[in-house]
């Protein structure tokens, strides 16, 4: 069973978000499937079922972290797409349909890399929970919440830089992660960090979903509909985005970093 490694939301290795990729010969369950996520360690391991899924809805598509499955996933998607493209011949003319737990995704070669046509994801304004700045070091200005995430806004790109959290209290509140987010400066229309230490992953690299809350809150804030955001994590990584109502357009490169073969199918 093929299985790759591909940084995603970067255009050299090293960069961006890695991600796990593998190709299902056969049905698997969730268990198999979590077992192999733990075992990359990676933010997100991506499954692609080219076998059983519906064909009018596309591939099959779902998303493991090494503690869970999550119902969205920008990065990974990203990745198993150039995957796709690059070495299984997928026609590089036609977009790619994956039928995931958020719907029906898209991916298309787009002028700068892959784009991705994603759910927009809204953060709507709530109350800071009690304990929440003292876990992340900083006191938001603003905060919202959507079906994932808390959505922290900080004063300035510094702020974010700055941040040291508490992974072990954040782990406490009932969301899936914590996005932290600023005005950028020069190139960057915004900047943010991602925390999902719950999930086992204390900082993301690159986070797509994130954006899919991240452009709606910029957009309305900024009046623009195309913008350009960078994560501020120790690896770093360039996403833009493109409002479209109900849906957001993610733009990025991928870089394969490895590619190799499972052997052990089953849990012993």
């Amino acid at each position: 069973m093929k299985i790759f490694v591909v940084d995603a939301f970067a255009d050299a290795a090293f960069h961006g978000n890695p991600a796990g990729v593998c190709l299902l010969d056969e049905a698997r369950d969730a268990r198999w499937m979590q077992a192999v996520g733990a075992e990359m360690n990676l933010s997100e391991t991506a499954f692609v079922d080219r076998y059983t899924a519906d064909p009018r809805d596309g591939m099959g598509l779902r998303w493991f972290t090494p503690k869970g499955e999550v119902d969205l996933c920008g990065h990974a998607t990203l990745a198993a797409a150039h995957v796709l493209w690059e070495r299984e011949g997928e026609d590089v003319g036609r977009p790619l349909r994956f039928a995931t737990r958020s719907g029906v995704l898209v991916a298309e070669r787009a002028e700068r890399g892959i784009r991705l046509d994603l759910p927009a994801e809204p953060a709507e304004p709530a109350e800071v929970p009690e304990g929440l700045p003292e876990a992340l070091g900083a006191k938001p200005i603003w905060m919202g919440r959507n079906r994932f995430d808390y959505l922290v806004e900080l004063v300035d790109e510094e702020e974010v830089a700055e941040l040291r959290p508490d992974f072990a209290a954040l782990s406490a509140f009932p969301v899936r992660g914590i996005i932290v987010t600023a005005p950028g400066r020069r190139e960057h229309d915004f900047v943010s960090r991602f925390f999902a230490p719950r999930h086992g992953v204390d900082e993301d690299p690159v986070t797509g979903s994130a954006h899919c809350c991240l452009g709606p809150f910029w957009s309305a804030r900024l009046g623009r509909r195309e913008l350009t955001g960078y994560q501020l994590s120790p690896r770093g990584g360039r996403v833009r985005v493109t409002t479209r109502g109900e849906r957001v357009a993610l733009d990025g490169d991928a870089v394969i970093f490895m590619s190799g073969e499972l052997h052990e199918r089953e849990e012993r």
